[in-house]
């Protein structure tokens, strides 16, 4: 074929091709035009999950006949005039290809009016094709409405998700805009939902505000404020403490000059902060805003300006793990902030450890015995099955010793066990060496094996509780828990919707014995947020839910272990061909020939 121009509808159809991949991504286009125009109030309606509609409305400043004409036209922007503006970018938009893309693939209306008009104009775009600006009565602001979306193009229609995915996506963009833009009153109304995000204070006090509205009051409870500027850059906002981690990384929020970004070197930067303080395979919470001049960051690098390349990025990264972790150092070991019901929840299990048991008085019942997945060859007796239920041994002493141990026992690859040792881990003697056990990292990797085969034969048991248990979530997060209550069901977890942003748990599964049902749901409602759990098939998704149930039901840190308890997870262990690692890839045991300690001594 000769080469030839494309036409504007077909080179439209494909700047919206980057441009406008989902609902979500006209929604954070139109918002942040509205941020542009100096709104102070941005009500944001959808329908079908933005398919068939996508309303904005803001009291920025708004359009002349004259502007409202140009700005459907391709590169067309108000807020640069030369190649130079590029370098210093202060504005959320600057391309001039988001009304044209959007107004290419869908059916696009704009009314707007500056405050000195006696009226307001209205444009519609449908498909490409554009009517001339007509009179229209409206406050001052602007008000666009996107209807049938990708209807010109409908191929990409095939490539949306659920109503309900992408009504949580867009929910998603307007939260971190709004933790970027604390001065501006949101709204988002989907389907019959509403999200609020009134207007604080730009300063420390309505940050804080701020994230208890998007976050929480409980999260936001547990944080620390920071400040921090180093040469030509600075940052400012909340990160939560140590102990108040995640499972996935959809609580991290941050922004460049007030632009919500998705940043590998700034997400790199703040896990490396936490490496001391929180396990590798959890995620921190924070809200943090990058202050640069704009002449020292790139955000022309992407088409949808999610991310941005900083001249000195060393800088950056130096600046932000040092405030980091000199915010949680001076902060040390501080107790979760709860709210009374959670403190009342905790009082009720006294004497038993945090997580050990989710009513005061839980029903007896037969220990799990693990027979092993086969392999290896080494079952756990009968009698020495390893119950992951809280049995108190009440020791005197940090160390609880075998007194004798079975000779036997020592021919075996992990041995007979001596010690338990700070309440975390195994020691056991081999007949060449020693082998030391993470107790729980171990029993995890048994527990999510075992409810793996108990799914494939029949499905998991569930253990019904005598008083069920309300877990107070985001609404988002509920609904997303409340989606798979069938699949949870086969996983011997029974959840119910309770009301706007709650859910009742009614049974457990049977397996795990007493645990933490409240933990156990708001790490799942996480692991389906970050998305990996809705877009993998059935059974990997069943595996990605099931090895947060494994986890809570694993034995914790802490707990005493009797020798015969011990001895049975190093059968078990031997008996899972699986059993060297985690669930999340971390080392169970670790072993010490003779040899390896003569040499730690001197003795070779």
């Amino acid at each position: 074929m000769p080469v030839r121009l494309l036409s504007d509808v077909v080179a439209n159809r494909i700047a919206a091709g980057e441009v406008v991949e989902r609902p979500a991504s006209v929604v954070k286009e139109l918002a942040e035009n509205a941020l542009d125009a100096g709104a102070s109030r941005i009500e944001i309606v959808l329908d079908g999950g933005g398919a068939r509609l996508i309303r904005v409305v803001d009291n920025g400043s708004g359009m002349d006949a004259e502007d409202l004409a140009l700005a459907v036209e391709r590169f067309a922007t108000s807020k640069i005039t030369s190649d130079e503006d590029l370098s210093g970018v202060a504005t959320m938009g600057f391309r001039g290809e988001a009304l044209p893309s959007i107004g290419a693939v869908a059916r696009l209306s704009i009314e707007t009016r500056t405050d000195r008009a006696a009226h307001g104009w209205r444009l519609v775009v449908e498909g490409g094709a554009k009517s001339a600006p007509e009179p229209a009565a409206l406050p001052k602001g602007t008000r666009i409405e996107v209807r049938d979306l990708f209807f010109a193009t409908p191929a990409r229609a095939k490539f949306l998700k659920s109503e309900r995915a992408e009504g949580q996506a867009a929910a998603d963009v307007v939260r971190r805009l709004a933790l970027a833009s604390p001065t501006v009153d949101w709204t988002l109304v989907v389907e019959d939902r509403t999200l609020r995000f009134p207007a604080v204070a730009g300063d420390d006090a309505g940050r804080t505000e701020r994230l208890a509205q998007v976050l929480g009051s409980e999260t936001a409870g547990a944080v620390v404020a920071v400040d921090a500027a180093r040469e030509r850059a600075g940052v400012a906002g909340h990160v939560g403490l140590g102990h108040l981690s995640r499972a996935t990384s959809v609580a991290i929020h941050l922004s460049v000059n007030g632009r919500p970004v998705r940043d590998r070197l700034l997400v790199g930067a703040l896990k490396a902060a936490y490496q001391d303080v929180m396990p590798r395979d959890r995620w921190p919470v924070a809200a943090l805003d990058i202050r640069v001049p704009a002449g020292e960051v790139d955000v022309n690098v992407h088409p949808t300006k999610a991310e941005v390349r900083f001249r000195d990025p060393g800088l950056i990264r130096g600046l932000l793990i040092s405030t980091v972790r000199a915010a949680l150092s001076e902060q040390g070991a501080q107790p979760y902030a709860a709210g009374g019901a959670e403190i009342a929840r905790f009082a009720a299990r006294a004497p038993f450890p945090h997580g050990a048991a989710h009513r005061p008085a839980p029903q007896p019942r037969p220990a799990t015995r693990w027979s092993g997945g086969g392999g290896g060859g080494f079952a756990a007796p009968a009698q020495a099955a390893f119950a992951p239920e809280l049995i108190d041994l009440a020791p005197a002493a940090n160390v609880a010793t075998s007194e004798a141990a079975d000779d036997g026992a020592l021919d075996r690859p992990l041995g007979a066990a001596k010690a338990h040792l700070h309440g975390t881990y195994v020691l056991a003697e081999t007949r060449d060496g020693v082998v030391l056990v993470d107790a729980h990292a171990a029993h995890e990797r048994l527990t999510y094996e075992e409810l793996k085969r108990l799914r494939a034969r029949s499905g998991v048991p569930r253990q019904e509780l005598l008083v069920p248990d309300v877990v107070e979530l985001e609404p988002a997060d509920a609904e997303r828990v409340i989606a798979v209550s069938d699949e949870l069901l086969a996983l011997g977890l029974s959840v119910e919707a309770f009301g706007p942003g709650a859910v009742l748990v009614r049974a457990t599964p049977a397996p795990l014995g007493p645990c933490d049902a409240v933990a156990l749901v708001r790490d799942l409602a996480e692991t389906l947020a970050e998305g990996a759990a809705e877009s993998a098939p059935f059974a990997r998704r069943l595996d990605l839910i099931l090895a947060t149930v494994a986890c809570h039901g694993s034995v914790r840190a802490g707990r005493r272990l009797k020798p015969d308890e011990m001895n049975a997870l190093l059968r078990a262990i031997e008996a899972e061909p699986a059993a060297s690692t985690c669930n999340h890839g971390r080392p169970t045991f670790v072993t010490l020939s003779a040899t390896d300690l003569e040499k730690l001594f001197g003795r070779r």
